[in-house]
């Protein structure tokens, strides 16, 4: 497999080494970027182009303290995981099947290292090709956590754009399960794609259900020993957490909560890989959306680090 150079990032998430060469990648968790997906306007960049960086960057001072103790992940920081970075996948402003093929591509070399790929996107497209890297590592559960279903057939003749995440996750043969948190307001979905995914399976546990009984009925929901993808859009998360998305909406998941699911997740199932989008820099509040992220993924890094090591 012949795989596209990737992009040096300026800073590495929370300072992990740089992995220069996949065919010898050794860790257990590794972090990619992908800025750019399936555009709706093709020429024009992902709203979230810029994410991977700043929120690599918003932890960047943990490379001289990864000793010291993380209270939202009751260990490490990290979790003792060996992480390492994998730079940035290059992508195609115009090109959306170019750009599904190099991610699929990349975090298929991951996994054939026997390590667990985390993802920061860029737009909600990138899960679709990140999915498809799966195949071989059927059944599968994805997790997801967002503002809207992502079940549309296409939008404006475009299949593999954000609102048709999960309905392409749902027609992969190893994606046997999946439970989707979080929804409020108006998205793009109608009522066709709500019955046609209930039909399908899916499961769903709204902000205002989340609100009223907690995390605990979708944790219960999880089949025991189930391999987990987590697929995070972070419009899903409450706006005074993550402000930077691109029309945050009043309510969402809170940050405890989502502390509260990846370790009900961690101990009830296998978490195998794990995918950030929708952050929107430019609109973040003096970094704080960059911040809550990356935490979360350092504490989703660690649950996943216990997980092997213990």
């Amino acid at each position: 497999m012949h795989l596209i150079k990737r992009i040096i990032p300026p800073k590495t998430f929370c300072g992990v080494p740089y992995a220069e060469d996949l065919s010898t990648l050794d860790a257990e968790v590794a972090i990619i970027g992908a800025s750019h997906g399936t555009p709706y306007t093709p020429g024009k960049a992902s709203h979230s182009a810029n994410a991977p960086g700043t929120v690599r960057a918003a932890l960047s001072w943990y490379s001289a303290n990864r000793e010291q103790f993380d209270f939202d992940a009751m260990t490490e920081i990290l979790g003792g995981a060996s992480v390492m970075d994998c730079g940035d996948i290059p992508g195609d402003l115009s090109d959306g099947e170019t750009n599904r093929a190099r991610i699929t591509e990349t975090v298929s070399a991951i996994l054939a290292r026997g390590t667990i790929p985390i993802l920061l996107g860029g737009d909600d497209s990138v899960p679709i090709p990140f999915f498809h890297a799966y195949a071989e590592s059927a059944p599968l559960m994805i997790v997801q956590i967002d503002a809207h279903i992502d079940w549309r057939d296409e939008v404006h003749g475009i299949t593999h754009g954000f609102s048709s995440t999960m309905r392409r996750a749902s027609e992969m043969e190893h994606i046997q399960h999946m439970i989707q948190i979080g929804a409020r307001g108006p998205g793009s979905a109608r009522r066709q794609e709500i019955n046609d995914a209930k039909s399908w399976g899916s499961l769903f546990f709204t902000a205002r259900d989340v609100a009223k009984h907690g995390m605990q009925p979708a944790i219960d929901s999880i089949p025991n020993g189930a391999k987990v993808i987590f697929s995070i859009d972070v419009d899903g998360l409450d706006p005074t957490l993550v402000p930077g998305v691109i029309l945050p909406a009043p309510g969402g998941v809170g940050y405890q909560q989502m502390l509260d699911l990846i370790e009900g997740v961690a101990q009830r199932a296998q978490i195998v890989g794990a995918t950030f989008v929708e952050f929107v820099p430019e609109n973040d509040i003096q970094g704080l959306g960059a911040r809550a992220i990356a935490r979360l993924a350092s504490v989703l890094i660690a649950a996943i680090g216990q997980q092997i090591n213990h």
